[in-house]
């Protein structure tokens, strides 16, 4: 059976280091690497200049050849990176190789041009050179591996709040579709028995009846697909409602639409306002034998949406009680638009309830 490390950061789909990018920058250090050699060498009195540019050049290509072999190897152990230690050990492990490796080349090449011109390469006793390349070869190397380590961090935690992100979407749009979902069972029950109350006094009105709740339903469960709407789909979903609910308390109720022409281009949550009507029709028709007026109404003002809807005959607790329905509107606003929207109940001047929504208007 073949396992893999835990990668508590990471995954191993890491987007790669950019290879032009990589380039670029490297190209750019060994020619101020260069620059630098040459006018030191200039500064000592010296014009060969071909004999500086042989010395970083051999460095250049030996460390060039040395990176190249590692290149493939540098993402196996992105899913180390949340262990430090254990990264570094896997990236240095073939420092003492590499090192003595890039003294040679180096020091090959440079010999072997000197001879190519009929000249000797002058240098320090061997041990002394393998203790200074070594060493510098190994601040260098150490001082990349670190840079390296830097980016691919980097990339990780950005790799990784991508993730989170769309983990945290995921879960909202799981709680939208689970909270819009929830259209009260007790309205449908009533639905229901009203239009078979009406089958056979009324065919006609039990048909059509029976249409605007299958569209009722309809918005209820299909929002997956469409979990925003125009506000004028929304009030025509909302009359389908209002039409049923009419049926069941006749000459008792007065529902009417004030919705500017502005605001029905805007978008918004499906079936935002059937709580609010539910609200209504629960609180202040159910419990009166009095006609109650409810006016739904919807304006914009500074890309802002208010949508109310406001009866003349409910009574609004000290403290009013957002029950299962109203709760789950507000998270359903808040899920969406944060605190950029809000629900709030409130006294009717005259008497009865308003219920008010802000949100921002998107079309």
């Amino acid at each position: 059976m073949v396992t893999s490390e835990p990668d508590a950061l990471t995954q191993p789909d890491l987007p790669r280091l950019p290879l032009a990018g990589f380039l670029v920058a490297w190209g750019m250090f060994w020619i101020l690497m260069l620059t630098i050699a040459v006018q030191d060498y200039l500064r000592q009195g010296h014009h060969d200049l071909w004999k500086p540019v042989l010395w970083e050049g051999s460095s250049c290509i030996v460390a060039t050849l040395i990176v190249a072999a590692q290149w493939p190897r540098l993402h196996r152990r992105d899913h180390l990176l949340a262990q430090p230690l254990r990264w570094f050990v896997g990236n240095l492990v073939w420092l003492p190789v590499a090192a003595v490796g890039f003294v040679v080349a180096v020091y090959a090449l440079r010999h072997g041009v000197y001879a190519a011109v009929g000249q000797t390469y002058p240098h320090e006793p061997w041990p002394s050179v393998f203790r200074y390349e070594i060493m510098k070869f190994g601040l260098f190397y150490l001082l990349f591996v670190a840079i390296l380590f830097g980016i691919r961090s980097n990339v990780a935690m950005g790799a990784a709040r991508v993730r989170a992100e769309q983990a945290r979407t995921l879960v909202q749009q799981a709680q939208l579709l689970q909270l819009t979902q929830q259209l009260e069972p007790h309205f449908l029950f009533n639905a229901l028995n009203t239009i078979a109350a009406t089958v056979h006094a009324d065919p006609d009105l039990a048909d059509a009846l029976l249409t605007r709740l299958a569209a009722l339903l309809r918005a209820a469960t299909d929002l997956t697909r469409q979990p925003e709407i125009e506000l004028a789909e929304e009030v025509r979903l909302l009359d389908a409602y209002v039409a049923i609910m009419r049926a069941r308390f006749v000459d008792r109720v007065d529902v009417r639409f004030n919705i500017e022409p502005a605001a029905q281009a805007c978008r918004v949550p499906t079936l935002v306002l059937q709580p609010l009507i539910e609200n209504a029709f629960r609180h202040a028709v159910e419990p009166r034998s009095a006609r109650t007026s409810i006016e739904v109404g919807a304006a914009v003002a500074d890309a802002q949406l208010t949508l109310t809807v406001a009866d003349d005959g409910g009574v609004l607790a000290a403290t009013p009680n957002f029950g299962v329905g109203l709760s789950n509107l507000r998270r359903r606003l808040g899920l969406r638009y944060g605190d950029r929207a809000s629900l709030s109940l409130a006294a009717r001047p005259g008497g009865g309830v308003i219920a008010r929504i802000e949100l921002p208007c998107a079309s």
